[in-house]
């Protein structure tokens, strides 16, 4: 299939453009995550997105009597639920003596339990629009609409502009929070507009990707990026066209070649951009450092021959 053939088919046209701006976003906010080496916040947001989209679902149909599909209802549910068990996570690290990584794993576990329960609850119970809800687990990028791109790409747009208004106070806070302090940054009003940021970089691929992959749309493309750059606005441009680049192409291969899942292939193709990094970019590169190390030992060599020569 040309690619003239792919982009006239409007089914397509919703997976690419779908997938590549929740790649582009969740790359670009993806890199204060691992830059604060918090990578794993993003699997606790994804797993936690699944009880805030049933949340919103039960709320929009059992008492508003609306539509429970609606995609801004649901990504504002998976918001303020993710947004809670991040805080959730860090508030058990800080109040207590639980590490970090101990204390992502318990609110993942907790909010994920619960999840499954309303999962449950929907599947046995009588909503109206229930089926296909499964999906958020893992993901059906051929049901993106119109509307769901539309409200992607704004919700997208709004953390992309937190992050830019608040690039000093988010960058100050990643590389040196207790300086931050001192200046008078209110730590956790920048803690959770970050947070919140990250957690709608995440939610909004939660439809077409689903909650078991989006973590590698969070953490892969600013792991590559990072082996690129060397300041943290070209890390997260970088990041931001990895995501983008890696979704878009993930996309476009599942379609060509056929009966191929969305989701597991752009995964792939964001790793194969992470070892290509890893292998060949330049000062950080695993081919660099041997590179080095081999010509350090020939110079450690000639420099012993050239000393037992002189004795």
């Amino acid at each position: 299939m040309n690619p003239l053939e792919f982009f006239d088919n409007h089914t397509y046209r919703m997976v690419f453009f779908g997938t590549a701006v929740i790649g582009l976003v969740a790359g670009a906010l993806g890199a204060f995550a691992y830059l604060r080496k918090q990578s794993l916040i993003s699997d606790v947001i994804s797993h936690a997105a699944l009880p805030g989209t049933l949340i919103a679902f039960l709320a929009a149909v059992a008492v508003l009597g609306a539509d429970g599909r609606n995609m801004l209802g649901l990504i504002a549910g998976a918001v303020i639920v993710g947004t809670l068990a991040v805080l959730f996570a860090n508030g058990v690290a800080k109040g207590s003596k639980i590490r970090i990584d101990t204390a992502m794993a318990v609110s993942l576990t907790i909010f994920f339990g619960g999840g499954m329960l309303l999962m449950r609850i929907i599947a046995n119970g009588a909503f109206p629009g229930k089926g296909g809800i499964q999906d958020y687990l893992f993901g059906n990028a051929s049901v993106i609409t119109i509307a769901d791109l539309t409200t992607s790409i704004a919700v997208g747009a709004l953390a992309l502009v937190i992050m830019v208004v608040f690039w000093k106070e988010f960058a100050l806070r990643t590389f040196d929070p207790d300086h931050s302090t001192v200046l008078g940054f209110a730590a956790r009003t920048i803690d959770a507009l970050m947070f919140v940021t990250i957690v709608i970089a995440t939610v909004i691929g939660v439809k077409a990707v689903g909650l078991v992959l989006m973590v590698a749309f969070v953490v892969t493309p600013p792991a590559a990026a990072r082996q690129w750059a060397r300041t943290l606005p070209g890390m997260v441009a970088l990041s931001a066209a990895f995501g983008a680049a890696g979704s878009g192409i993930g996309a476009y291969l599942s379609i060509v070649l056929g009966k191929v899942p969305t989701g597991p292939l752009i995964v792939l193709t964001l790793f194969a951009i992470l070892l290509v990094s890893l292998l060949f970019a330049p000062r950080r590169s695993i081919v660099t450092r041997l590179a080095a190390r081999a010509r350090a030992r020939r110079q450690l060599r000639r420099e012993l021959l050239a000393e037992g020569a002189a004795r």
